[in-house]
């Protein structure tokens, strides 16, 4: 299959949540200019990307010196085969472009995040692939990005007629697009990816779809999982390896390559759960030792600590981690 030829080749480089819009952003600030980003940290292959908000400036979005930017997400606009950034804004919203061009700005690249865990990802309510390849390929275009990233999880993992148009889509916009880098960010746990995660690769392969990475949720596994979130995080990418290996036919070295993690910082919403700074420099250094293709978090707007009266105890807030921090520090940390 030719995506075992772009990830044995090339190297792999693919949150859960849902990134908040322009007028409910109070902690938002028009955002300093980034320093110039590195694509890895010294010595290492391993890059940075965070997930940013795509409307909204943070203080925070720029801290850890990012080479990538996840731009957190376009759903569909209702019912219809509409992409929009959060489920309400236009894809060409002057405000959106305006923050897109600021972002890059550091020399960074974006990556167009579509899906998450709210509303309704495109291929879902895309009658055809004709259609749902236009709606990706709008979005990509107005964000001036070739890096297509699919945060697929919930009913949509499941759900394997939108699984289907999405491969086939997908496959289009890559003939159309030859540059264009498909990520696919999936739920893991520690025993790694399940059935339904494990579907939508083997969907990728039958397409030829060329996967540049696969990006592990590394986050709320479940009530019983209230230890070492990144020994948990660890083993779920263990797990996951020898599985990517099988899928792809990939070797070891490659299969690490091949990867990327996502860590949700500071409180989870799964009580219980806390992701450390602690946590966070381990996960680095795993990563740099295995050589995984990025490191990411969700998300930059939540790096800083919360202020009293934001949050309720072990509850996971939205713009805040929930944890003693400095501003920022979840991006230096995992930056390496």
């Amino acid at each position: 299959m030719t995506c075992l030829l772009a990830l044995a080749v090339t190297g792999c480089s693919p949150g859960s949540g849902t990134a908040p819009d322009a007028a409910s952003a109070a902690p938002a600030t028009s955002a300093a200019a980034a320093p110039a980003p590195t694509a890895a940290a010294a010595g290492s292959s391993t890059s940075y990307a965070p997930y940013v908000s795509a409307t909204t400036a943070y203080a925070t979005d720029s801290a850890g010196s990012p080479a990538t930017y996840n731009l957190a997400f376009v759903i569909s606009g209702g019912s219809g085969c509409t992409p929009r950034w959060n489920g309400d804004l236009a894809i060409g919203d002057p405000a959106v472009t305006s923050r897109i061009a600021a972002l890059k700005k550091s020399g960074a690249t974006v990556r167009v995040s579509f899906g998450g865990a709210s509303g309704k990802e495109l291929a879902a309510v895309c009658a055809g692939v004709s259609a749902l390849a236009e709606a990706y390929g709008r979005a990509l275009d107005a964000a001036g990005s070739d890096q297509a990233d699919f945060d697929i999880e919930g009913d949509a993992l499941g759900d394997s007629a939108s699984v289907t148009r999405r491969s086939r889509a997908i496959e289009r916009l890559q003939k159309e697009r030859p540059r264009l880098k498909v990520t696919y960010t999936l739920p893991v746990m520690p025993d790694g990816l399940d059935a339904d995660g494990l579907a939508l690769l083997e969907s990728a392969n039958t397409y030829d779809v060329q996967v540049a990475a696969v990006n592990l949720m590394t986050m709320n596994y479940g009530e019983s999982y209230t230890g070492d979130m990144a020994g948990y995080a660890v083993t779920a990418a263990t797990s996951a390896h020898g599985q990517l290996k099988k899928v792809f036919g990939l070797s070891d070295a490659a299969a690490w390559r091949g990867m990327a993690l996502t860590s949700m910082i500071g409180v989870n919403d799964i009580a219980g759960e806390t992701f450390t700074l602690a946590d966070a420099t381990r996960v680095r250094a795993f990563a740099e030792e295995k050589e995984i293709a990025w490191v990411s978090m969700w998300s930059a707007f939540r790096d800083r600590r919360c202020a009293k009266g934001e949050r309720a105890q072990d509850d996971a807030a939205t713009e805040c981690s929930g944890v003693t921090q400095e501003q920022g520090a979840f991006g230096r940390a995992l930056a390496g």
